[in-house]
């Protein structure tokens, strides 16, 4: 069942948790692709120093200051697509950056996007995921509550997660010590 927005308009702390073990779908004109959610990162922009909201709205980070259940898209190091989820109400900028997929529909489509054979490897990296799932930055601002990118539930599914530190984010002080990443214990398809 696919998710609706009151999932999304909580903090974005506890929509990070809940996304673990839940499968994001992108139903593409090439095809459709969908992965369990096994590793996602939580921001908080009010309080957290990492996060891309932090010093206030611009044009980037827009969405993220409107209402929970849209996606915040950006580019990194000049060449990798990084999907959010956005949380949260209006003006409590909160996002969840999905780092990695358990690849469940659609692998052929994944393998010929990422040019890699290896199961393990098509969706273990937020840009990784992003390319192997068709995600670019047209999807930018895309209702998750829609047709085309949209996160649903998976049945009879209780994964057992673990919290830990935010990976890259030695920059952000106090905040890098939050422990807001969120994994699927033992999952093999995690990034690091």
């Amino acid at each position: 069942m696919k998710l609706q927005r009151e999932f999304y308009l909580r903090s974005g702390v506890e929509v990070a948790k809940d996304l673990i073990g839940k499968k994001l779908v992108h139903n593409s004109a090439e095809g459709l692709t969908a992965g369990i959610i096994v590793e996602v990162e939580a921001y908080l922009g009010k309080i957290d120093a990492a996060a891309h909201a932090y010093k206030g709205k611009t044009k980037r980070t827009e969405i993220i200051f409107g209402e929970g259940g849209f996606a915040y898209i950006y580019l990194i190091y000049g060449k990798n697509i990084c999907m959010n989820v956005v949380a949260n109400v209006k003006e409590s900028p909160d996002a969840i950056l999905i780092r990695a997929l358990q690849p469940v529909e659609g692998i052929d489509l994944m393998i010929q996007r990422r040019q890699k054979n290896n199961l393990r490897e098509l969706c273990n990296g937020p840009g990784k995921l992003t390319q192997a799932m068709g995600i670019t930055k047209k999807h930018y601002g895309v209702d998750l509550c829609g047709e085309e990118l949209f996160i649903e539930t998976v049945e009879n599914f209780q994964p057992e997660i673990i919290a830990t530190k935010r990976i890259n984010i030695d920059y952000a002080g106090d905040a890098a010590n939050f422990l807001w990443r969120y994994v699927q214990k033992n999952n093999i398809f995690v990034s690091k």
